[in-house]
């Protein structure tokens, strides 16, 4: 019997020669990402375990989600983490001005490596199964455990297998968005409850590799443990650039077991957008015509990568965002905003009547930057669309990649990327 990934990945780390699904194992971190609202909090429960953490090499902290501070409750939670990492000497602090979004941070500043362990007091930590990395969200006493110890029990989950085969249509506007929202509205957002979502197939391989953190990211909008993907050339490659770091990928063995194999045919994808109020409402983004929208968002940890800019970009350029939207662009990370400015993009947003802001969370939360009011109706390239997520409750939200958001603001309605010339 053959083993997936997920299985080998928490093998190695738990120093079993092999572990299948439903399995209970304690096993070794490899990395343990926080940021500015559950570093603290984290900090404080680390100090009734003794107070001193189990190896600050292996700890990687950034302030992303109320920076620049918001309010004094946000500079509150900015100095209990400034506090955590000058106390315990962590040397993978990524201050504001060299900051970004945590889980394009972690792999931008090749900190994560295939066959990885990595956990983050954020549900979107899985993120980085892009990298062929087994990658979970956790609270903040789990997290206090993590630094205190440097382990944490897992039960294996079980692996569904998603085979996105074929070829992408040759429109170009088929996004990992595209891809992981097709995927949730055909399996629901309970449809992969505590499971591992692995992706393969020719189409997938094609796709630029930013698009794969997508992918995996927004697994747990379907309930998923993580989603993960076998490394391959584009894995090394992307690494490389980034690391020294030696590792040894894992695959999935031929004969691995899954609860499930679903085929995915790329030749038949369309853009699509996430009606309110869940990832999984889903429908094409023609189907939406006529849906007026005050504001358009590009950014967030599934929408805020140099290639969502450059495609946002590519559409907007020479033209102008109608005049009733408000259309928000936020680079991931300081890098990506730099990488923006040098390529003209930050100057394609401004001119078409957008804003630039610096790199931050905010409006994908509802923090700030970005806050709905009552009623209004938001396209956004997030990851969330539940009630009340991006502001007041009555207001409303839709789930796009960067091509759809960038040809809806154009109209001022929802566009499908394909109809904006």
């Amino acid at each position: 019997m053959g083993y997936t990934i997920s299985e080998k990945i928490l093998a190695r780390a738990s120093g079993e020669k092999h572990v299948t699904s439903g399995q209970i194992v304690t096993a070794k971190i490899d990395l343990a990402l926080t940021h500015d609202v559950l570093c603290g909090p984290a900090a404080e429960i680390l100090e009734q375990l003794g107070g001193k953490v189990w190896d600050s090499s292996k700890i990687i902290v950034t302030p992303d989600h109320f920076v620049p501070n918001k309010d004094i409750a946000a500079a509150k939670l900015c100095l209990s983490m400034e506090k955590f990492v000058k106390e315990q000497n962590i040397a993978n602090y990524y201050q504001l001005g060299r900051h970004g979004i945590c889980h394009i941070m972690i792999s931008q500043e090749g900190h994560v490596v295939p066959g990885d362990l990595v956990v983050g007091t954020d549900s979107h930590t899985c993120t980085s199964g892009a990298v062929g990395a087994f990658a979970v969200g956790i609270g903040t006493t789990e997290m206090a455990v993590v630094f205190a110890t440097g382990e944490l029990w897992f039960r294996v989950p079980e692996t569904m297998y998603f085979n996105i085969s074929g070829n992408l249509p040759e429109h170009g506007y088929i996004s990992g968005k595209d891809v992981i929202l097709s995927i949730i509205g055909q399996i629901g957002v309970d449809g992969a409850t505590y499971r591992a979502m692995e992706f393969d197939g020719e189409a997938l391989r094609v796709l630029p590799f930013d698009e794969r953190f997508t992918i995996c990211n927004m697994s747990i909008e379907a309930g998923a443990k993580t989603g993960i993907i076998c490394p391959d050339e584009k894995t090394a490659e992307y690494i490389e650039q980034r690391t020294k770091k030696a590792f040894t990928p894992l695959t999935s063995d031929k004969d691995a077991e899954y609860l499930e194999k679903i085929e995915i045919e790329a030749d038949n994808l369309e853009p699509v957008v996430a009606k309110p109020h869940l990832p999984s409402n889903v429908a094409t983004a023609r189907e939406l015509e006529g849906q007026e929208i005050n504001q358009a968002f590009i950014g967030s940890c599934t929408g805020g990568r140099l290639t969502d800019l450059r495609v946002a970009a590519k559409i907007l350029k020479g033209k102008q965002v109608k005049p009733n939207v408000r259309l928000i662009v936020i680079p991931g990370t300081q890098q990506i905003w730099l990488q923006a400015l040098r390529e003209g993009l930050l100057e394609i947003f401004a001119e078409a009547g957008g804003v630039v802001s610096t790199p931050t969370c905010g409006p994908c939360l509802g923090g700030h930057m970005g806050v709905l009011g009552p009623g209004e109706k938001c396209i956004s390239t997030t990851n969330r669309n539940f009630i009340g997520r991006m502001g007041d409750r009555t207001s409303e939200v839709f789930l796009a990649s960067s091509a759809t958001v960038a040809a809806s603001a154009l109209t001022g309605d929802i566009t499908d990327p394909r109809d904006v010339n």
